[in-house]
């Protein structure tokens, strides 16, 4: 694991935030010369700290749509049918995001589609093509409350608790 220093803890906040500041911009806020700034910014990219850099993009501007959170069972826990449901996961574009979860479920799906007619016809889809689903609770966002990519870098960097 790459040893992290202030600087690069700046650098990651800092884009977090702003992920299209300049280099320039990015090497002053965080009192370093230009060359230095963009070493350490690719050595974040290099080692996988930086996966990418996105745009957060606002849906209700774009049309309807649904957010709705699977959790889902597998039939079977051998490990190919992990492998079978996994890279079923990887084909739908609707399943933003995919965990596997310890503690009576063994996914938690994000899915975001037009409509709950979208989603049954992707559950649908996951039914029929065998991928191991046996059952599956539905549960359908209401209201965003808290939504947020300002990951407590400080936090997971040093190993602490929040109350230290």
């Amino acid at each position: 694991m790459l040893k992290l220093d202030e600087r690069d803890l700046k650098i990651l906040s800092i884009l977090r935030e702003e992920g299209r500041i300049s280099k320039a911009d990015l090497a002053r806020r965080v009192n370093l010369s230009a060359a230095p700034c963009w070493e350490r910014l690719q050595r974040l990219e290099k080692a996988g700290i930086i996966k990418g850099y996105h745009a957060d993009v606002a849906l209700k501007k774009l049309g309807a749509h649904i957010v709705v959170f699977m959790a889902a069972e597998l039939e079977q826990h051998r490990a190919e049918d992990f492998q079978i449901f996994e890279r079923a996961m990887e084909r739908h574009d609707e399943i933003v995001a995919c965990w596997a979860v310890g503690g009576g479920f063994d996914y938690i799906l994000q899915i975001v589609t037009r409509d709950i007619d979208s989603y049954q016809r992707l559950v649908d889809d996951l039914l029929q093509a065998r991928v191991g689903l046996a059952r599956y609770f539905t549960y359908v966002v209401t209201k965003p409350v808290k939504q947020s990519a300002r990951l407590p870098l400080d936090l997971i960097a040093k190993g602490g608790s929040p109350k230290e």
